[in-house]
């Protein structure tokens, strides 16, 4: 996982981006293959790290930028 140690959220932001995660990843087909969780995980990290805060937003981010990766 990259380093986001500088970022700070408020409880309320932690809980927009846990159901942004949860949303993304529920949209995965299974089984869900854990790196495909980590970068959706750090995908929502980064969009609310730019000051993001709604959680359909943050998930389909995530979402996109998963189908655009490289094939592992």
């Amino acid at each position: 996982m990259k380093d986001f140690s500088d970022a700070a959220f408020s409880p309320d932001v932690i809980a927009l981006m846990t159901q942004a995660l949860d949303g993304a990843v529920a949209a995965l087909p299974e089984p869900v293959n854990s790196t495909h969780v980590t970068l959706l995980a750090e995908s929502v990290l980064r969009t609310a790290k730019t000051g993001e805060r709604d959680p359909t937003v943050m998930q389909r981010l995530a979402l996109l930028e998963l189908q655009l990766m490289p094939r592992m």
